[in-house]
Order: C-alpha cells, then structure tokens, then sequence
C-alpha cells in the first residue's frame, strides 16, 4: 500500500509547487521511525529570505480538530452530551427551538444548520459565495480588530439558516465552532483557549503550537500572502492579524512537526479515548466553504485514493496561510505541509475559480507524501 520515504522524489515535487507559483512551502513526511523534512521558496518576497521546515506557522482550520477534541474530553468526563440540545448549556445564545433542535454533536460535524457569519462581519465579502461580487478591501480593515466571538455568534445565529438541524447535507460553517468555544467555557469554568492549551496542546508534548492572544506570530516564520482570488495583486502580507475573528475555530499556530505529533497520538488513542475517536471518524456528508461535498465527521475528515488506504485529519486557511495535516488510519505514515499564499486562483467569465497550476503540483505533492 504504502512506499518509504524518497527524499529526491519528495524534494522533486515541492520544488514543483514553488516553481508553479508558490512563494514558499514547507512540510515533514513521516513513515514510522522515518522522518523527511523539506521547504522550497522564500518566506519574503522582498528579501529573498528563505523557507524553512521548522517555522511556525497560522494552520486554519485544523485547529477545529483540536477543538473537538477537547469538547469529547469532556463527553468522557460526563460534562457535555454529544447528542444534548446546545439550547440546554446556551440558552441566550442558540434560543427557542433551535436552541432545543441542535445537537453538540451537530456543532462539531456541521450539520447544525446555522450560517457562516464571516460575509457579516466582513462587509466586503457579504455576498459569499458569490466570489466575483466579493471584494478583498475588509481583509485590511479588520487586521487588529477585535471581536467577541459572541457578537460574531449572533451574526450567524440571526442570520438565514442554511438547512435544518441534522440535515443532510451539513453545511461548513466556523459559527458550529466559536459556539463550541462558548459551551468549553461554560462547563469547564476557564476560557476555551486556555481549556484547549492545558488539555490538548500540552498533553501532546507540543512545543510550538498556541492559540495566539496578540496579532503576530512568535518565533521564526513566513510572512504570508493573501490574493483573494487575483483581487489582491501583488498578494498582500497578512502575518500580522488579530485572529479574534476566527478563535477556537481556525487561529491556530503550529509546525508541521507538532501536527504530525498531535494526529499520530489522536489516532493512537492518546487525546481521546478509543471510543471517542471513533465518532470522531463517523462521517457525514457536509458542503465545504469551496462548495464540494466531503465526508466530515467530528473534527476530522477522510482523504482516499483508489486503491490506496484512508487518511485522517484536516485542512486549514487563513488569510494568506494554508496547511493540511494528514494520518493514515493505522498512524504509520503522516504528511503535515504548509503554504504561504492563499486563494491563488482567479476568477473565470462566469466567477468561478480557474484551474492553476498550482493545484495539480499540490495534488501531486499529497500523492507522494502520503502514498509514495
């Protein structure tokens, strides 16, 4: 099923995607006790500086697999239900009959109903999904601002749902997770953040992995390049942001070496019990933020290839940062990779995004990280 590592082919393929259009890439390839690192690129388009293997890094929304972890932690201990109304931990939050209709477990997997709040807290991206009718110019505006996540929360929950709870398809939605926030700290009696930090990122012995309270990005890293779509052209820096706007949903930093370390323990049944990582893996079908439909479960979600054998983990973006992180079912192999610019592909006649090059090298990439 699987081939060890070959570093020149490995080597060879992120050259492939900085030679097509990536400022600068970096990831690590685990296959049991073999470890291959890499980069290829710059981390400064000014300077020239380059890329390296160990900088940390803004991952997205893999930090929702982290937050769902902790939320079955304390399913473990008996302080939440999975499949207990939200209503009963948040009634000022999610009322009346949705607040009694949606489920925790509906939160985590995204099939709650409740839309995306970010068009609404981003004035210049209201018309979201509607790319081509969207505009870049609240990216800058919200750099340091600061928001509660519950004004950001009632942003989603007022606005038109966008199915009904447990329907199916679920519908991809970071208001599911800043909710999710919202009910740590109400059974833990400390912030999410800091819940997540303690239980989570500290249990997993990882050293270079937080949830930032400030805008930057401690330690070395890449500077990071937003296009929105070719509307930003150059690509703009957004390295330093007030993740406010997006907390227990998708501010984590990290490296690719810590992701590697907390997915190869999660899947090994060492940051959730073994029955917990199980309906973590229980999958439904759920309309991603790029319109395809995937398979998520709680937290995470499948990646196959015909014939191949299944990977479990998760993707992230953030304004100008991506990473995916990715474990083969029985935790041997591992790819975690990391990209420096976001949003490359422009907009077709019609608004939808062109194929890039970049695309088909990334593609490429994951095929030879994970399969060999």
């Amino acid at each position: 099923m699987r081939n060890p590592l070959d570093s020149a082919e490995l080597n060879a393929a992120m050259e492939n995607v900085h030679r097509a259009g990536m400022p600068g890439l970096f990831a690590e390839v685990r296959d049991g006790d073999q470890i291959w690192r890499g980069a290829a690129g710059v981390a400064d388009v000014t300077t020239g500086r380059p890329v390296t293997a160990d900088m940390r890094h803004r991952v997205g929304s893999i930090t929702k697999t982290f937050t769902a972890a902790a939320v079955l932690q304390q399913v473990e201990s008996g302080q939440i239900g999975l499949d207990t109304p939200i209503g009963r931990y948040l009634p000022r939050l999610v009322p009346g009959e949705r607040g009694d209709a949606i489920t925790v477990r509906m939160l985590i997997n995204h099939t709650s109903g409740l839309a995306e709040y970010l068009p609404y807290a981003y004035p210049s991206l209201k018309a979201f999904p509607a790319l081509a009718e969207t505009g870049p110019q609240s990216l800058d505006d919200n750099r340091l601002t600061r928001f509660h996540p519950t004004e950001l929360i009632e942003m989603g929950v007022t606005a038109p749902a966008v199915g009904s709870p447990g329907g199916n398809p679920g519908v991809y939605s970071n208001t599911n997770y800043l909710l999710l926030g919202e009910l740590l700290e109400q059974v833990t009696g400390t912030t999410a953040e800091r819940y997540i930090t303690r239980n989570v990122i500290e249990r997993a012995g990882l050293r270079d992995t937080e949830l930032p309270t400030e805008p930057y990005v401690n330690g070395p890293h890449s500077r990071i390049y937003e296009a929105w779509f070719g509307m930003i052209d150059p690509p703009r820096d957004y390295s330093v942001y007030d993740m406010s706007w997006v907390g227990p949903a998708a501010s984590l930093i990290s490296t690719v070496t810590d992701l590697n370390r907390f997915y190869g323990m999660l899947l090994a049944g060492e940051i959730v019990s073994p029955s917990s990582l199980a309906q973590m893996q229980r999958t439904v079908p759920v309309i991603s933020q790029e319109g395809k439909t995937i398979d998520y479960g709680l937290g995470l979600h499948p990646m196959e290839a015909p014939g191949q054998g299944t990977f479990w983990g998760h993707g992230g973006s953030a304004w100008g940062a991506g990473a995916l992180a990715m474990t083969s079912a029985d935790g041997k192999r591992q790819m975690s990779v990391a990209v420096n610019l976001q949003r490359w592909n422009r907009l077709d006649s019609s608004g939808k995004p062109q194929p890039h090059p970049i695309d088909d090298a990334l593609a490429a990439l994951y095929r030879v990280a994970m399969y060999g």
